[in-house]
């Protein structure tokens, strides 16, 4: 006879083990028909195979490529860190760009054989185009806000300074924005980027020009990027302050920043094509028609204002021309090889700095974002810190920032065009504090700050004893001296200027006794004063 078939699987289960078994199909059964029969969504789908192949994209990608093998792992720690801070998409991948460019070795000078000089550009007084104030309707003046001045001592935004007839910078920047819509008829839109130090104080001051809008549509808030440790490129740690693992990502932050935030979109939605930047401590820079027009029928998707360079400017950074392209780009003095800097201060061979006042095309903006896949590349400068500033001996760190001046390279066409030192009146240090003060500046009728006619569009020179670094201090200078003559000034020691007191050319003040001493009323001109 032929031999018995094997046991099968139900002849050697237990009762209780082909319930269970047979309770398990049933679900499975009906969990797959419920899955079958619901209706799919082909966006949906879409969406999920779009992301598998960019997923699978960047795998074969990171397989063929070790710099990319590098960076995905290395970077992995500082994005979990950077979305434990809920900083948006845009602003992670503003820092991959930059870290990867740490970890690939790749330089970040721009040397002398790969730039040449700029020979001409065009200039504000030779332009000759219609001025167009429809444009208005689809401008917005931004305003760099995020400063707190911590350089001149102070622990509020730099803008809430006095500088002119009791007003703040910010209050001179609001009665701009006024005076511009009353002469134009046009409702100008106004916003600024803020820092989360300096949002709630700028808010509170400007809360009483209700003609600026709600403080919701007022502003956004730059990102933070963390610091790398030196030693290792990995994400720097100080338990003692978490706060210094972190470093403000430069102004070229901007651009992110907007795309992040929703600005971008929402300005595009509500009509908005032109952009003008500069930063709030620069009360000449407003809104010119000239340039508006000119920029709009230009069709450039991105302009620079510049200055022509003298020896006060040499050691800033300077526009050039790629050496292949020809296209503009910016060259900052932290991007310049130690063997290059006797050209990058050349004044007479780069003869233009940028101004920081900025038109930037929105549409095109939205398309470098588009093409570069939530992404604007700008060149990486590279800040060598330690992760407490106040404290020398703590680990080094690597700060990876942008500037948003050199968004010049990522726009093909972009331009430039020449101003006069009128619309440049930055104020970076006391000495500019002191010089702004004085009747070497003079308040236009529509708010601006300029230099006097007098001054033929040159600061005076201002030199003050270490002392007077902080604003404090440099009240106690007592009155201010009248400096609109003046050619360079010089202050060594501790001094008071009573009223009355006329500097002319080069003066110099030299108090050696120990004890503060008084500069009586008069005239001083071309003279050393020692006390």
């Amino acid at each position: 006879p032929p031999p018995p078939p094997p046991p099968g699987l139900l002849d050697v289960l237990s009762a209780p083990a082909l319930l269970s078994l047979s309770l398990a199909a049933t679900v499975l059964v009906m969990l797959i028909g419920s899955w079958l029969l619901t209706p799919k969504s082909s966006s949906s789908s879409k969406r999920s195979r779009n992301h598998e192949k960019r997923l699978s994209g960047r795998a074969a990608d990171t397989a063929s490529d070790p710099v990319k093998a590098k960076v995905a792992g290395s970077f992995q720690p500082f994005e979990r860190k950077m979305r434990a801070e809920k900083l948006s998409t845009a602003a992670i991948n503003a820092f991959r760009f930059n870290y990867s460019g740490l970890v690939s070795g790749k330089s970040t000078f721009i040397s002398e054989k790969d730039i040449v000089p700029v020979d001409s550009l065009d200039t504000l007084d030779s332009l000759s185009t219609e001025e167009d104030p429809s444009l208005l309707r689809s401008t917005v003046v931004l305003k760099l806000n995020g400063g707190l001045g911590t350089g001149m001592g102070l622990d509020k935004a730099k803008s809430l300074l006095s500088v002119k007839s009791g007003n703040t910078f910010l209050d001179l920047i609001a009665q701009q924005v006024s005076s511009l819509r009353q002469s134009f008829k046009q409702d100008l839109r106004f916003m600024l980027m803020n820092s989360f130090s300096t949002s709630k104080d700028t808010l509170d001051s400007l809360a009483k020009y209700d003609f600026l809008g709600p403080a919701s549509e007022l502003e956004f808030v730059q990102n933070k990027a963390p610091k790398v440790l030196a030693s290792d490129m990995s994400p720097a740690k100080w338990p003692e302050d978490a706060s210094h693992e972190w470093c403000p990502p430069g102004h070229g932050d901007l651009y992110p920043a907007m795309l992040g935030s929703g600005t971008l979109d929402r300005l595009l939605a509500q009509g908005m094509r032109y952009m003008f930047v500069s930063n709030s401590d620069n009360l000449g820079a407003t809104l010119d028609l000239r340039l508006l027009t000119h920029f709009a029928k230009s069709k450039a998707p991105f302009m620079m204002e510049v200055a022509e360079r003298t020896e006060a400017d040499k050691k800033g950074g300077h526009l050039a021309r790629d050496a292949v392209t020809r296209d503009l780009l910016l060259r900052e003095s932290a991007q310049c090889p130690e063997d290059d800097e006797k050209q990058f201060q050349d004044v007479s061979k780069y003869k233009y700095f940028n101004t920081n006042n900025l038109w930037v095309d929105l549409h095109a903006l939205k398309a470098q974002f588009t093409k570069h896949e939530g992404t604007l590349p700008l060149p990486v400068i590279k800040n060598g810190k330690t992760v407490d500033p106040r404290d020398k001996a703590s680990p080094k760190v690597l700060q990876l920032e942008t500037a948003m001046g050199s968004a010049i390279s990522s726009f093909p066409g972009a331009a430039a065009v020449v101003i006069p030192r009128s619309r440049f009146a930055p104020v970076k240090t006391t000495n500019d504090l002191l010089g702004l003060r004085s009747d070497a500046y003079i308040l236009t009728p529509d708010c601006r700050i300029e230099l006097a006619p007098e001054r033929k569009g040159v600061p005076p020179t201002i030199k003050l004893d270490g002392r007077y670094k902080f604003v404090d201090d440099m009240d106690k200078l007592g009155a201010i001296p009248s400096l609109i003559a003046c050619t360079k000034l010089t202050v060594e020691g501790e001094i008071e200027f009573a009223p009355g007191v006329v500097i002319k050319g080069e003066v110099t003040i030299v108090n050696s006794s120990g004890s503060k001493q008084t500069v009586a009323a008069g005239t001083y001109e071309n003279t050393k004063i020692e006390m």
